[in-house]
C-alpha cells in the first residue's frame, strides 16, 4: 500500500473529517467480527451461552458474558457495634473498621457477639 497518509501533515480538520468517516466503517466491522466470534464460541462451548448483540461492551472484560449470579442463603449478623447499633457484620469477609478499631484498644470480639445471633444460623431453614 503505497499511499499511506502523512498524518503528521494533515490538519485538525482533515483528521476529525477521516475520523468521522471511518468510524463507521470500522463500527461495522468490529461489530461483524464480534457477531461471528460469538457464533464460534457458542458451538464451541454450548454450555456457556452467550447471547449475541450490538451493543459494544455486552460482554465482560474477559471476553465472556456473565453467568447469572447463583443464590445464596441470606447471612444474618453476628456481630453489633454499640456505639451505633445499625452497624453490623456477619463475620463473613472483610472486618468492618468499627470492629477493627475496637479490638486495636483491647476489647475483645466476644463484646460484639449479638446474643440472638447463636440461634439466627438456623433460623429460616
Amino acid at each position: 500500500m503505497s499511499d499511506k497518509l502523512n498524518l503528521d501533515a494533515m490538519s485538525t480538520d482533515e483528521l476529525w473529517h477521516l475520523h468521522e468517516e471511518i468510524s463507521p466503517i470500522l463500527l461495522a466491522r468490529v461489530t461483524s467480527q464480534k457477531r461471528e466470534l460469538e457464533k464460534r464460541l457458542a458451538r464451541l462451548s454450548p454450555e456457556t451461552q452467550v447471547e449475541p448483540s450490538d451493543q459494544p461492551g455486552a460482554v465482560s472484560s474477559k471476553g465472556l458474558a456473565h453467568a447469572p449470579r447463583r443464590k445464596y442463603p441470606r447471612v444474618f449478623p453476628k456481630f453489633r457495634n454499640p456505639q451505633v447499633p445499625s452497624e453490623t457484620w456477619s463475620g463473613r469477609g472483610k472486618r468492618p473498621r468499627w470492629l477493627s478499631a475496637a479490638l486495636k484498644t483491647g476489647r475483645k470480639i466476644e463484646e460484639f457477639v449479638i446474643a440472638d445471633a447463636v440461634g439466627s444460623s438456623t433460623r429460616g431453614s
